[in-house]
């Protein structure tokens, strides 16, 4: 039995006239269907997250309250942890070790954290001045539209929606069109636990057919979008049509640096992780490892044998550890990446190709690939090729492995892999990235920002500065001068 969703417009869920098949990319093959967002419903959701911001009560019930919502959210979306993992396994193709253990109860998390610190970090200011007092006040921006990726549709989805409600906002959640489904579910979850009305809605269709109309229009009054660098350039310039706080997640090209004196397996281990977790479609993929020329064999060697055993397969088995790419077409992307190295001189020393196991000529599998010998102006070192796809340089010194990891149009993260904590934090305050992991990575914390520089995309998610960017700060000043008669009251007034 096909899956159906409608749209979440305004507390109702809702048919549209156009509809989309939703595949399972294990598979090849269509298990659910969506109605999609027209130009109608577009001005729906829109028109009802204005008016529930404007007119409604959403902004001005008090911060208990709202933290209340949020706990009912993140206690709705635990209790549907099974169904939702298999959902999105199932949209999505990742490993359901991954969904159940990770995506899931961190999306849960998400929704807690900030639903017991919104309070500590929404509290007024006040500033005693010469002559005068400041009121800092920290406002909601209004209406939000919250673009999400396809590779972590539940979570990222839950960091932006959980931090722009938490601050009194009103939302337009629009996921990708390609994993739709967890996000709907949540809508949902929501459904179930009296949020007013048009506080969220949830809308899908491509960024090409409804991504305009939700960007430029006046009543929006903030976007929050993660994706690629090409999307978020067109974002940009919609944006420009009418001024509206932007952030800006575009993706990355990360490198880690491993020293002669890392605990070699943890840095093997580590790095395995780093770029062949979700099929290396993150944004933060360590697609660069550089390897101190002292350990670089005994690294290669250890590195190359554990990825040959990775097990591809679906990822509703609980022994797969790497499942398909997202789609057909992306897969084309990162083979024509491949294609491009060889031609460029790079040495492939495994992978790079559709797996021949008869299991999977259905699904969009692609085997974890590992190129060396490269040059840093190849383009398998310099663009995002959001797959598995690994890129294992050599450096002699640390001068040369800090300008190896810097030299990209991206800075979102990067790894450190080195017994000395203290050198370690030197030669992170070296590198150019948001996100630096030292002896780890890809640990993620509510408490703490996460965003990056350059071509990666500016504004931070999570924690107090993350949050905070949901808000708008008001100045309020009053008058502290004697018997209250500053002096601009009497410059003209003689």
């Amino acid at each position: 039995m096909t899956l159906y969703y409608p749209l979440y417009i305004n507390g109702e869920f809702r048919d549209s006239s156009k509809k989309s098949d939703i595949i399972n990319p294990a598979t090849g093959k269509s298990f659910a269907q969506v109605s999609v967002a027209e130009e109608n419903e577009v001005e729906a959701a829109i028109n009802a997250a204005r008016q529930a911001f404007d007119n409604g009560t959403w902004r001005d019930i008090s911060l208990s309250e709202r933290k209340n919502f949020l706990l009912k959210i993140s206690q709705g979306i635990l209790n549907k942890t099974q169904e939702l993992a298999k959902l999105e396994t199932l949209n999505t193709g990742k490993p359901i070790k991954e969904t159940t253990f990770m995506d899931i109860p961190s999306a849960a998390k998400t929704f807690e954290y900030f639903a017991n610190n919104l309070e500590k970090y929404l509290k007024d200011e006040t500033l005693e001045l010469e002559s005068a007092q400041s009121r800092l006040l920290r406002q909601p921006q209004g209406v939000v539209v919250l673009i999400v990726p396809w590779n972590y549709p539940l979570l990222i989805a839950a960091w932006k929606m959980a931090q722009a409600l938490a601050c009194g906002n009103t939302v337009i959640l629009k996921p990708s069109s390609l994993t739709p489904l967890t996000a709907l579910e949540l809508g949902k979850i929501i459904d179930t636990v009296g949020q007013p009305k048009g506080v969220v809605n949830i809308i899908t269709g491509s960024g090409d057919s409804i991504g305009e109309a939700l960007c430029s229009d006046k009543r929006v009054d903030m976007i929050s979008f993660t994706g690629s660098n090409s999307v978020g350039k067109r974002i940009l310039e919609y944006s420009a049509r009418n001024v509206k706080k932007l952030i800006m997640e575009l993706g990355g090209k990360s490198a880690s640096i491993i020293l002669k004196d890392a605990d070699l397996e943890l840095a093997v281990n580590g790095s395995l992780c780093s770029i062949f977790l979700n099929q290396g479609q993150m944004c933060t993929a360590i697609s660069r490892i550089l390897v101190e020329d002292n350990i670089y064999d005994k690294f290669l060697e250890d590195f190359l044998t554990k990825t040959k055993r990775i097990k591809l397969g679906n990822g509703l088995n609980y022994e797969t550890q790497m499942g398909p790419l997202i789609s057909d077409e992306q897969r084309r992307k990162v083979m024509a990446y491949v294609e491009k190295a060889k031609t460029e001189g790079a040495k492939l020393l495994y992978g790079g190709k559709i797996p021949n196991d008869p299991s999977l000529k259905n699904g969009f599998f692609f085997e974890p690939t590992l190129f060396t010998e490269i040059k840093p102006s190849m383009q398998i070192f310099q663009k995002e090729v959001f797959g598995p796809v690994v890129c294992v340089n050599k450096f002699s010194h640390l001068e040369e492995a800090i300008e190896l990891a810097n030299q990209s149009d991206f800075a979102l993260a990067a790894s450190i892999w080195i017994k000395d904590t203290s050198k370690a934090l030197d030669l992170a305050n070296k590198i150019n990235a948001g996100i630096i992991w030292i002896n780890t990575y890809g640990m993620f914390y509510n408490e703490v920002p996460y965003g990056g520089f350059k071509q990666s995309g500016f504004g931070k998610e999570l924690g107090r500065e993350g949050l905070l960017e949901y808000t708008r700060l008001k100045n309020i000043v009053i008058d502290k001068t004697e018997n209250a008669k500053p002096l601009v009251n009497y410059w003209y007034g003689f």
